[in-house]
């Protein structure tokens, strides 16, 4: 298999992931919306065994956005690399935007849509959920 490379947009903190991408999705939460600037944040979910930095860790800074999740961004061109969340630390969201070439994703869905933007609308067939779906960060 041909490792996932990604980067920030100034280069600095590059990446790469030895796994087959099992998990998509789009965020609608409010704290997604503004972390990236967008209606939403796309992710993956990567196990932290097969996650590894290339360059740039002195470049990275991070940011407690709630009380379970800690937003990794760089902070010189302040591009969001991913996040942790406290309960499953076992795996990193990495977002999608800092992936290099053309990347086989799975088919996405969009997750805290009973938060999402009032002035976007949802156009795809995406499944979509009010919040988390089961089986999502924190359910068994």
């Amino acid at each position: 298999m041909d490792k996932i490379k990604g980067n920030c947009e100034c280069k600095k903190i590059s990446f790469e992931i030895a796994q087959k991408i099992k998990y998509f999705s789009h965020c609608h939460c409010s704290q997604c919306r503004r972390s990236h600037g967008s209606a939403f944040g796309s992710f993956i979910e990567v196990d932290e065994l097969f996650f590894k930095y290339n360059s740039g860790t002195n470049n990275i800074k991070s940011y407690a956005s709630s009380k379970d999740c800690l937003r990794i961004f760089c902070q010189i061109c302040g591009s969001n690399i991913m996040f942790f969340n406290k309960r499953k630390p076992e795996k990193y969201y990495v977002s999608a935007g800092t992936l290099n070439k053309n990347t086989i994703l799975p088919e996405a869905h969009h997750v805290f849509v009973g938060s999402k933007a009032p002035w976007y609308e949802i156009t795809d067939n995406l499944k979509q959920h009010l919040e988390y779906p089961k089986g999502y960060i924190g359910e068994n």
